[in-house]
């Protein structure tokens, strides 16, 4: 009898551990996604990841919505993207997603340089991660 509820314990517990790692994969595929469509300014890309809600923050303190946030980015998109120290947190259908974002921009023509830490929450809708909020704070420029 402790044989199987041993066997029975450990089952649910590999099966939890499975689906965590599952939905972590899932919230990094994500994470990629956003990034790759930032770089190429995707708009349908953008449009997909993003949740309608989006609360879009920068580091200079401007927040935007889902369709300024997309109508940005396709304008003046970044012209390559590094993400460091990235650490995922998933409970429920919420993902917070922090790391280092370092890269370069074309903001309208002119070329920048960016470096700042950011936080994101994803949820989880009708079994596809989106991007619920983004809050970034700059970070001294390396030398």
């Amino acid at each position: 009898m402790k044989k199987i509820l041993f066997i029975v314990l450990f089952s649910a517990c590999t099966a939890i551990a499975f689906a965590q790692t599952a939905d972590q994969k899932a919230v990094e595929a994500a994470v990629e996604t956003l990034r790759q469509a930032m770089v190429s300014g995707d708009k349908a890309a953008l449009e997909n990841i993003a949740a309608d809600a989006l609360s879009y923050g920068h580091s200079n303190g401007k927040i935007e919505d889902k369709a300024t946030f997309v109508a940005a980015l396709v304008k003046s998109h970044f012209i390559k993207i590094d993400l460091t120290e990235q650490t995922v947190y998933i409970n429920d259908n919420i993902a917070l997603v922090r790391h280092k974002l370092t890269g370069e921009n074309n903001d309208n023509g002119t070329p920048g340089k960016v470096n700042i830490a950011v936080l994101t929450v994803w949820q989880k809708q009708k079994g596809q991660w989106k991007l619920l909020g983004r809050q970034a704070v700059k970070l001294v420029q390396p030398s």
